[in-house]
């Protein structure tokens, strides 16, 4: 199989060498020259210290990856999903199919990206649209470390192609029908994310992160539910095993930043300095959107808005939270 992977970040070129791994051909679109001349000049990547797969090669140009195949990874910021998907559709030839691995939402619409490739790419050019997800970090997944995902659509048939062509002997992938569930939990569970980095970075201890992570879990249920998706893929890999691993390692860009404002760092700065695209932040007000809209008990989400848009400190936010009346679990 052909698979052209649009965005040559950190996950982007991961997911290319598992499939290369596996036997597939891969072409890997983005903007960045300096990351397409690293790839096709020197195996390598500006996000990794290991090489990479010589049959692995990069490009600027976007006819030349739509020619390439008719299987698209998406792995782009949410913010820019809408635009490069525009770009796709005045170029396809033949109906293709969209796997996204994006865990954000539309900041102004809060769309979700399987929402964006229905709405931007024609009817006749759509064979179908899967979101991978679960706990997988780029970094250990770059290395082969075992790691476990689900290939989500309303498509069995074609969650089962994506879930074939991604498994081998460290990648092992599920499949399930509840795209909207996994998109809102990925999404969501960045937020969460924040809130522990920001409690690790201003002293609380693993009791308190323990008790954040739990919670974490509540609202971002309470989220999926409102939105059509299934608590059970809440309970599962793309759910709370993607929260475990987001929440607590500093793998993770969302806990990372918000590890360094709960040191003292502001939002902006944050921002402007971090390397790659942190979800998380730009999500926050998004996920604190929607609990407003649907009138949703949120309170870690609601906090961590508070601190990122510096209308609490986080020593006020955290009091807030704690004083909160008294009620069973």
């Amino acid at each position: 199989m052909k698979f052209s992977i649009i965005g040559g970040g950190s996950f982007g070129t991961t997911l290319a060498q598992v499939l290369v791994d596996n036997g597939h051909t891969v072409m890997i679109y983005d903007i960045n020259e300096e990351f397409v001349k690293k790839i096709n000049q020197k195996n390598t990547h500006p996000f990794f210290d290991g090489s990479l797969s010589k049959e692995i090669k990069a490009t600027l140009n976007l006819e030349e990856t739509v020619a390439f195949a008719n299987y698209f990874i998406i792995a782009t910021p949410a913010k820019a999903i809408r635009d490069i998907l525009k770009s796709i559709n005045l170029l396809l030839k033949t109906p293709s199919v969209f796997v996204s691995v994006s865990k954000g939402l539309e900041p102004d619409t809060l769309y979700r990206t399987s929402e964006i490739t229905e709405a931007e790419i024609d009817k006749q050019n759509l064979r179908g649209f899967v979101y991978l997800s679960g706990p997988c970090h780029a970094e250990e997944l770059f290395v082969r470390k075992i790691t476990t995902m689900v290939s989500f659509s309303k498509d069995q048939e074609l969650a089962k192609e994506i879930q074939v062509a991604f498994s081998n002997n460290y990648l092992r992938i599920y499949t399930s029908d509840d795209v909207i569930g996994a998109e809102i939990a990925a999404a969501v569970k960045n937020t969460i994310a924040v809130a522990s980095g920001i409690a690790y970075g201003y002293g609380m201890g693993e009791n308190a992160r323990a008790a954040l992570i739990t919670r974490g879990a509540v609202e971002i249920l309470q989220i999926v539910k409102v939105m059509g998706g299934s608590k059970d893929t809440v309970y599962g890999l793309a759910g709370i095993g993607d929260l475990i691993v987001t929440c607590s390692s500093f793998h993770s860009r969302n806990f990372v930043a918000g590890k360094k404002i709960g040191e003292g760092e502001s939002c902006e700065d944050v921002l402007t300095n971090a390397k790659m695209v942190v979800e998380g932040l730009r999500t926050i007000e998004a996920v604190h959107n929607i609990g407003k809209k649907y009138d949703l008990t949120l309170p870690l989400i609601d906090g961590c808005y508070s601190i990122i848009k510096g209308k609490q400190t986080i020593g006020e936010a955290l009091n807030e939270l704690l004083m909160r009346d008294l009620k069973k679990e």
